[in-house]
C-alpha cells in the first residue's frame, strides 16, 4: 500500500466512530499531513474528545489529554525539576509533564489562565520544552488539538493572538443530520452491548507513524503553480489592505494575516490536493480550506463586531472579491 492508501484507511477507520463529522475528521488528518496544530470549536457532545482519541486508537502514537482548568500551572503541562536523593548523594532531574507525547489533547484550552497557555507556545513552534535552561525535544510526530466552547464564556481566557496564530487551522464543528443521529445512537448501543460482554469488533491493527512521515515527503513535492502562489499571496494581502478591494470589506477589518498564515495555507492547500489524489495545487484547493486556516488569525474591527459580522463572512468576501491570475 502506498501512504496515501494508508491515510486514507486510517480516516476511514476514524470516520467509523466519528458519524456526521467528516469534515472534522478531514481536517484532523490535514494537519496531521501538514505538521500542524488544530483548534477545534463546537457545542459539547460533538465528539470533538472523542475524534482525537479514534485517531490514537488506530495510529501507533501516544495520547495525552490535558484538562484546562483555572488552577492549573504550567510545570503541569511541561514537567518539572525534582529532586532526587540516593546514596547520601542528591541532585535535580528533569520529570516530563503530559506535553510529551505524540498526540496532545488540550481540552477546553480557554479554561486556563494566560501563564499556564503560555506553556504551549515554545512546544507549538519550536517543538521542544525549556526548563531550567535545558531544552528537552518533543517527538517527531507531535500535534496538539485544542478545544474550546463557544458557549459558556464565564470563567474563560481569551486566547491571546501569539497562541491563536500558532494554530494551523480553526475547525468549527456543527450538528450531524438526521441520518447521522440514528447511526450514532445504534453506534453507542452497540459500544454499550460489547462494554457489558457483547461482540467486541475485531482488533485492527495500528498504522505505523512512517506512513505518515512517507505522505509528508510526497506533500512536499507537490507542485504549486505561479498563479496559484500569487493568489495565495492575494488572499493575504487583501487581509492586510482591504481598502484596494472594498471600502465596506476596510472598515469590517482591524488586523490581517501574518507570515504564518501564508505559510499555513501554502502547507495546508498542498496536502489538501495530494489527500485528493493529486499533484499540483489548483484555486479550488485553497479556496475549500482558505476558512480554516484564516478564520482564527483575522482581527475584526469594532464596527464589525458591532454589526454581528463573523470572520467567515469576512473570508467569503474577500475570496469573492480576490481573481485567480
Amino acid at each position: 500500500m502506498t501512504a496515501r492508501d494508508d491515510i486514507l484507511a486510517l480516516g476511514k477507520r476514524v470516520g467509523q466512530s466519528i458519524i456526521g463529522q467528516e469534515t472534522m475528521v478531514e481536517r484532523l488528518l490535514l494537519g496531521l499531513l501538514a505538521n500542524g496544530h488544530l483548534l477545534v470549536e463546537g457545542l459539547p457532545g460533538l465528539a470533538k474528545t472523542r475524534a482525537i482519541k479514534s485517531l490514537a486508537k488506530n495510529l501507533d502514537a501516544e495520547l495525552s489529554r490535558i484538562q484546562f482548568t483555572p488552577d492549573l500551572l504550567p510545570a503541569d503541562i511541561t514537567g518539572s525539576e525534582i529532586y532526587f536523593s540516593e546514596g547520601g548523594k542528591g541532585e535535580f532531574k528533569f520529570q516530563q509533564g503530559p506535553i510529551f507525547a505524540s498526540l496532545i489533547l488540550a481540552d477546553e484550552v480557554n479554561r486556563a489562565p494566560a501563564k499556564v497557555q503560555s506553556a504551549l507556545l515554545e512546544a507549538m513552534e519550536e517543538r521542544q520544552v525549556t526548563v531550567g535552561g535545558k531544552s528537552y525535544p518533543l517527538p517527531d510526530l507531535f500535534m496538539v488539538m485544542a478545544t474550546q466552547n463557544p458557549i459558556e464564556q464565564e470563567g474563560t481566557y481569551p486566547l491571546p493572538e501569539a497562541q491563536l496564530d500558532r494554530f494551523l487551522m480553526h475547525v468549527e464543528v456543527g450538528y450531524p443530520d438526521g441520518k447521522s443521529e440514528a447511526a450514532i445512537m445504534r453506534l453507542n448501543r452497540d459500544e454499550e452491548n460489547a462494554a457489558h460482554g457483547g461482540t467486541k469488533p475485531a482488533e485492527q491493527q495500528k498504522l505505523n507513524p512512517q506512513s505518515v512521515f512517507d505522505a509528508r515527503k510526497e506533500i512536499g513535492a507537490v507542485t504549486v503553480s505561479d498563479p496559484v502562489e500569487a493568489y495565495i499571496v492575494a488572499l493575504v494581502l487583501a487581509t492586510r489592505y482591504p481598502d484596494k478591494y472594498d471600502k465596506d470589506l476596510a472598515k469590517l477589518l482591524q488586523v490581517g494575516i501574518s507570515p504564518r498564515g501564508v505559510i499555513g495555507l501554502d502547507k495546508v492547500s498542498r496536502s489538501y490536493a495530494w489527500f485528493k489524489g493529486r499533484d499540483y495545487v489548483t484555486p479550488d484547493d485553497v479556496k475549500a480550506i482558505v476558512n480554516d486556516v484564516f478564520r482564527h488569525r483575522l482581527i475584526l474591527s469594532y464596527e464589525a463586531h458591532a454589526s454581528n459580522t463573523t470572520p467567515d463572512q469576512v473570508i467569503n468576501r474577500i475570496v469573492e472579491l480576490v481573481a485567480v491570475s
